[in-house]
């Protein structure tokens, strides 16, 4: 439905801020669609959202690619019993390794291995240039840079 069939859908109660309302609900809308164009690029790399957005954190991360489980945490936010299934699964498919340090043995960092530095490149690259197709789809390439300023003002 576009975008503008659903607002014509939507009858909130006068009293609310139609203007808030209004952008929220788009805003909500941009990030559902934009997460359908990630759908079959996640489903050729076989990763979750979550997984896909725990492998871009630490590959953003400095060399070696290493982060604590609770930077990781932050930057992803999920809870702490999601965060460790997710590592779980990760860790049993390679893309991430987790070793002990010996000045905190509380703490294991995660780290990008090799295996996972190539499978997030490539999903990020290929994620990169699917979300580029929809948005040039739907904006001009002025509207996209008004945009992300907009939108940096927002979430810096």
């Amino acid at each position: 439905m576009p975008p503008t069939d659903r607002m014509e859908n939507h009858h909130w109660d006068r009293a609310l801020d139609p203007q808030t309302v209004t952008l929220f609900l788009r805003l909500q809308w941009a990030q559902a669609e934009s997460l359908q164009t990630m759908r079959p690029m996640l489903a050729k790399f076989d990763l979750s959202a979550t997984e896909f957005d725990v492998l871009a954190t630490l590959r953003n991360a400095p060399a070696p690619h290493s982060l604590t489980p609770s930077a990781i945490q932050a930057a992803v936010v999920i809870t702490s019993g999601g965060l460790t299934k997710v590592m779980q699964q990760l860790e049993a498919r390679a893309l991430v390794s987790r070793q002990q340090q010996t000045q905190d043995l509380r703490v294991k960092p995660v780290t990008l291995t090799a295996t996972g530095k190539t499978l997030i490149e490539a999903a990020m690259s290929e994620t990169v240039a699917n979300t580029g197709d929809w948005l040039r789809g739907r904006l001009s390439e002025e509207e996209i840079g008004q945009l992300t300023q907009l939108l940096a003002r927002l979430a810096p």
